[in-house]
């Protein structure tokens, strides 16, 4: 075995050495006892991290296409910009945790926990890095089950919380559940391809063999992975697990996780299922209509926010998928700008979630904001271009991402692909209406006793100011989609 292929998967090598820095600095740094002052090793603990993360998305910047190990770990130009997309989501997320962090219940019942969540969150991450650069179904299952275990555990860090425990062994289950349905789509394709490679699986689909099968295996396999990215049907655990989760962790859910696992599924859809485009571009149709429409509805009936944001990260997963249909590079550049859209435009509203959450004993309920610009009006204005970035609502990047899925999709040609648009578009006005409600509680509706005035403390600031800035930029900066686009 040659192990010099290892510097062929440098990403993945730099997190793993992340992996063991934050494990050595938790050992050998001190621990605070309950209402015990952070000692300084400690608050330089996030820090240390969040600059170890961004050097690790420069890197990624230099990383050339490589492969390793016979072609199981295949690293393309696509596949790093993708590591870059969830690199600065990571960035982000690791910012905005510095409060709950020092401030969570879990630090004051039982002392400090950062360390192990901050192994968790690179443990993920580099199951997701395995996803997106594996050749090979084997390396893409560990990969999956290295991102999926280690979320689980993240779901249950409050482990005082009776939600979070709950929500953890709701995800767990699920999770058990949709491996073993995806396992069994994989045997499937084993036994028609007699190869578990990418390529080689494709020309053997390619030459007819046994289609019912293969069909049969494509079907599992996708509902294995529509778990991941949280499509109608596979989405009942999604709800439960936002509201338990602790809110850091629920943003980094719901948009790192589902991202690694759309633009996984998109390559091997278009990489290995070529053959069978008609029968999975049909099961996207209906997946797609779905999930934007329950999505939305459902969403309408919500009072807390964190449930209010399970129902739209359905919905915006209907709009990512959307892109697959065109089944061309048109259509994976404009899943990797829709996901990096997405990514500062979601984290920006969990970063106002988690501010007003840590200060006024955990309130996330809709009611909570009623009033709320009077009191903050910066966190309200800045929420508020969030949520119409979301929506799609000009100038904001969010309405060039689902321009590009659109026209991605309509690209396709077919009368089924002319109807999914057209659904997606109608629901596109029912999600500007949900999400004009948060906007009517900040702006509009009276409250006796709002929520006081608060001072965000740095990291809060700097999460949202990457944010904004980012949902800003995108979609009037053209360069980040040409750079997409040429990666694609």
């Amino acid at each position: 075995m040659n192990y010099g292929q290892f510097f062929n998967m440098l990403p993945e090598v730099y997190l793993t050495g992340i992996l063991l820095l934050a494990f050595f600095w938790d050992f050998v740094s001190c621990k605070p006892k309950a209402g015990e002052e952070m000692p300084a090793s400690r608050r330089l603990f996030n820090p240390f991290m969040v600059l170890l993360m961004t050097v690790y998305v420069v890197m990624c910047f230099f990383v050339k296409p490589s492969e390793a190990f016979g072609g199981m770990y295949v690293s393309t130009a696509a596949a790093n910009v993708m590591k870059i997309i969830l690199g600065v989501g990571t960035v982000i997320v690791l910012i905005q945790s510095k409060a709950w962090i020092t401030q969570s219940t879990v630090n004051k019942q039982d002392g400090s926990r950062e360390g192990e969540f901050y192994m968790l969150v690179v443990s993920t991450l580099l199951g997701m890095n395995m996803m997106v650069s594996a050749g090979h179904f084997l390396l893409f299952y560990l990969g999956l089950e290295m991102a999926s275990i280690p979320m689980a555990c993240m779901v249950a860090l409050d482990k005082y919380r009776k939600l979070s425990a709950e929500a953890a062994a709701k995800y767990i289950l699920t999770a058990t559940f949709s491996s073993g349905i995806m396992l069994y789509g994989l045997s499937f394709i084993y036994g028609v391809c007699g190869t578990l490679y990418f390529n080689d699986a494709y020309l053997a689909l390619t030459g007819g063999l046994n289609r019912t099968m293969a069909i049969m295996g494509l079907v599992f396999f996708f509902s294995g992975l529509g778990f991941k990215i949280s499509l109608v049907p596979f989405h009942f655990w999604t709800a439960d697990t936002y509201e338990g989760a602790p809110t850091t962790v629920t943003g980094y859910l719901s948009v790192i996780s589902k991202g690694a696992a759309a633009f996984t599924l998109c390559t091997i859809l278009l990489k290995v299922f070529a053959a069978y485009v008609e029968q999975w571009q049909m099961l996207l149709f209906v997946v797609i209509i779905l999930s934007i429409t329950v999505g939305n509805l459902f969403a309408i009936r919500q009072s807390d926010l964190k449930r209010f944001m399970a129902f739209s990260s359905i919905s915006q997963a209907g709009y990512i998928m959307l892109a697959v249909i065109g089944n061309d590079k048109m259509g994976v550049t404009a899943l990797m700008f829709y996901v990096l859209v997405y990514v500062v435009a979601n984290l920006a509203v969990f970063t106002v979630i988690a501010a007003v959450e840590e200060r006024y004993g955990g309130r996330t309920d809709m009611d909570a904001y009623n009033g709320f610009y009077q009191t903050n009006p910066k966190l309200s204005f800045l929420m508020t271009l969030a949520l119409f970035s979301l929506a799609g609502i000009p100038p904001f990047a969010g309405m060039f991402s689902k321009f590009f899925v659109f026209m991605a999709a309509a690209q396709q040609g077919s009368f089924g692909a002319y109807f999914v648009v057209f659904v997606a578009l109608v629901n596109t006005v029912v999600s500007l209406y949900y999400y004009l409600l948060i906007v009517k509680a900040m702006f509009i509706k009276g409250a006796d006793h709002p929520l006081p005035t608060f001072r965000s403390d740095l990291n809060t600031r700097l999460a949202l100011a990457l944010c904004t800035a980012g949902i800003a930029l995108f979609g009037i900066c053209s360069a980040f989609y040409q750079w997409i686009f040429a990666a694609a």
